[in-house]
C-alpha cells in the first residue's frame, strides 16, 4: 500500500536494493531510494560524488573509499552498521527524492524487529526521515535525522556534514569498531575480504 503518493504517477517504478544486517547490527542507516547510478551499478551509493562512504567511513575511522564494494559492506557488517532504504519501489524520473510519486514502503518494523541489538536507526536526508519516521513508531529504537550524503544536498558543507554523521559512533560497539579497522587494514594490505557470513534480506 503506497505510503506516500505524488499528484502523478511519473516514470518508471524502481526498487530498493536488500538489505545488508547481521544479527549484530547496531545502527541501520536508511537512503530513500537507490538513484540512477547505483541501480546501473546495483550497488549502494554508487555514484562518484555521494559522500556516503566518506562520511560512514570517518564515523568508523576507517577509509572506505579504499576498499572494494564487498569489502565495504564486509566492514560495515564488523562494525555493526546495516544499510535499507525507507521505499521498496517509487515512481521517478532521474535521480532525485523530490521526484519520487507512488512511494510504497519497506517494511521497517518488521525488519528492526529481527535485530536484537539495534541501537540506532539513521536517516540519510529529509525525505527518508519524513517516510521512515511514519513507519517506525511505538517501540522504534533511537531515531536520528543525517544530512544526506547525495551531491545534490549542497546546504551543508562536507565538514558540518561528517560532524553529525559522527553520532553513529556512540551507539557502535568499541570493539565492534576496531575489529572493523583491522578488517580494513587487513583488506588494504592485499588479504582476503573479510566474510561476515552475509545476512542480506
Amino acid at each position: 500500500m503506497p505510503v506516500a503518493a505524488g499528484k502523478r504517477a511519473d516514470g518508471p517504478r524502481k526498487s530498493s536494493f536488500a538489505a545488508v544486517t547481521t544479527p549484530e547490527t547496531r545502527v541501520l542507516l536508511l537512503g530513500s531510494l537507490p538513484g540512477e547510478a547505483s541501480l546501473r551499478a546495483q550497488r549502494y551509493y554508487a555514484h562518484p560524488r555521494n559522500q556516503f562512504w566518506h562520511l560512514v567511513g570517518g564515523a568508523i575511522g576507517v577509509d572506505l573509499d579504499a576498499l572494494s564494494y564487498d569489502a565495504r559492506l564486509a566492514v560495515l557488517r564488523i562494525a555493526g552498521i546495516g544499510l535499507w532504504d525507507v521505499a521498496r519501489t517509487a515512481r521517478r524520473s532521474g535521480s532525485l527524492d523530490s521526484a519520487m510519486r507512488d512511494v510504497e514502503g519497506n517494511p521497517l518494523a518488521a525488519l528492526a524487529a529481527t535485530l536484537p541489538a539495534l541501537r540506532l536507526i539513521g536517516f540519510n536526508g529529509g525525505t527518508a526521515a519524513r517516510i521512515g519516521r511514519r513507519m517506525l513508531r511505538g517501540d522504534a529504537p533511537a531515531l536520528l535525522t543525517l544530512p544526506s550524503s547525495s551531491p545534490a544536498y549542497c546546504r551543508v558543507t562536507r565538514d558540518d556534514k561528517a560532524r553529525e554523521w559522527n553520532a553513529i559512533r556512540d551507539y557502535l560497539h568499541p570493539e565492534c569498531l576496531h575489529s572493523a579497522r583491522i578488517a580494513a587494514d587487513r583488506t588494504a594490505h592485499g588479504h582476503a575480504t573479510p566474510d561476515m557470513g552475509k545476512d542480506e534480506e
